[in-house]
């Protein structure tokens, strides 16, 4: 399964969701938009092409690039988790266009949840 991941660029997205997710043990290829950049990440051909199956989206900072990402992936039928940290809250929009949304208290709790989440349904895929 290949999980795009999407965030806003308001926090340390490297630290905080990148190496938790790479480090999970989730058997997934994450495809992190701005690993190696901060250029701008066509995901809107990566949706069309059915390049990923599912997005996973960070909603804890709120981002209109984001907005824009997960209103594509909602139109093309690709299938949203959105999560979101305690003390946090994500757009009702994002809540309306999400399977599944996910709380978590810290990195530890993200996977962990995300886990139990991926171990059921796989994403629900």
């Amino acid at each position: 399964m290949k999980i795009y991941v999407s965030h806003s660029r308001l926090f340390d997205f490297k630290s905080d969701l990148y190496e938790p997710l790479k480090n999970s043990g989730i058997d997934a290829e994450f495809i992190f938009p701005h690993k190696n950049s901060d250029e701008p990440f066509d995901s809107k051909r990566l949706f069309e092409s059915k390049g990923c199956d599912l997005v996973l989206a960070e909603g804890s900072y709120q981002s209109t690039g984001q907005g824009i990402e997960l209103g594509w992936a909602n139109l093309l039928g690709i299938k949203i988790i959105s999560m979101y940290k305690s003390g946090t809250r994500i757009s009702n929009s994002q809540k309306m266009i999400s399977e599944t949304v996910i709380e978590y208290d810290n990195e530890a709790d993200m996977i962990e949840k995300l886990k139990i989440k991926y171990d059921a349904q796989a994403f629900g895929a």
